[in-house]
């Protein structure tokens, strides 16, 4: 038995990180809000650039600590169960609960790390953020381009290779979980139908109702907080098939 799963804002907002398109969502609260991923604003406006990176500062990703659901993720990749985990979220949580690094496939990029988009130079966020009051608008140390957070803006594309190696943990399955998304973003998105067309078996966590649902068995749609209801389904499994 092999397992992929996908996950979405749902198992980050169990831990404290506010999502963006949920009924209480940052965006939907706040849709002006939007322009601090837009990709081409950033690029050509200094005070678009100065507010993006003192919001980003100020997010709850960095107070965040993985919580259950994430743990349980790691019990599954223990057991040998896990093929792939592909997630919307770019907080690396994945990583620090311990998941390996080559079997989480980050979607829309992680906060973690950023670049220089003039010369590729790579720098840890937080370094950026330490520094921030004193260079609101960073720039590279080597070769005074502009900095970037790894998040995937508006206007840009997906990391390179990321759907394909979604698509192959996917195809190597015998299922596929979704936990928390609220599958309404593409291209993302779209591994759900690819892994309905492959035949697999598709079970779907998340507080409210998907367009998605359809590919999943009544019974296979749960609605439980995430924080229970992942780490109850993994035991099972880990019992059954481990």
């Amino acid at each position: 038995m092999r397992i992929a799963v996908f996950t979405g804002a749902g198992i980050s907002t169990s831990v404290g990180i506010p999502d963006f398109r949920g009924p209480d969502g940052v965006w939907t609260k706040h849709p002006e809000q939007t322009n601090v991923y837009d990709y081409d604003l950033f690029l050509a406006d200094r005070a678009a650039r100065m507010y993006s990176w003192r919001w980003q500062k100020e997010s709850a990703v960095w107070r965040a600590q993985p919580g259950p659901a994430h743990a349980a993720l790691v019990s599954l990749e223990s057991a040998g169960l896990l093929s792939i985990i592909a997630t919307q979220n770019f907080d690396g949580l994945h990583e620090r609960a311990g998941n390996s690094s080559s079997l989480v496939v980050n979607l829309h990029g992680t906060i973690a790390t950023s670049h220089c988009l003039s010369c590729g130079a790579g720098y840890e966020t937080s370094a950026i953020m330490d520094a921030l009051d004193a260079e609101p608008d960073p720039h590279c140390s080597r070769c005074g381009g502009l900095l970037k957070a790894d998040v995937t803006y508006f206007g840009e594309s997906l990391p390179h290779g990321a759907m394909e190696r979604a698509a192959t943990g996917i195809e190597e399955a015998d299922e596929l979980w979704v936990i928390g998304s609220s599958l309404e973003v593409y291209p993302a998105a779209s591994l759900v139908p690819f892994a309905f067309q492959q035949g697999k078996r598709i079970r779907i966590l998340n507080a409210q109702p998907t367009g998605m649902d359809g590919y999943a068995a009544a019974s296979d749609i749960l609605r439980s907080p995430i924080e229970e209801a992942l780490p109850q389904l993994v035991q099972e499994y880990v019992e059954k098939y481990a």
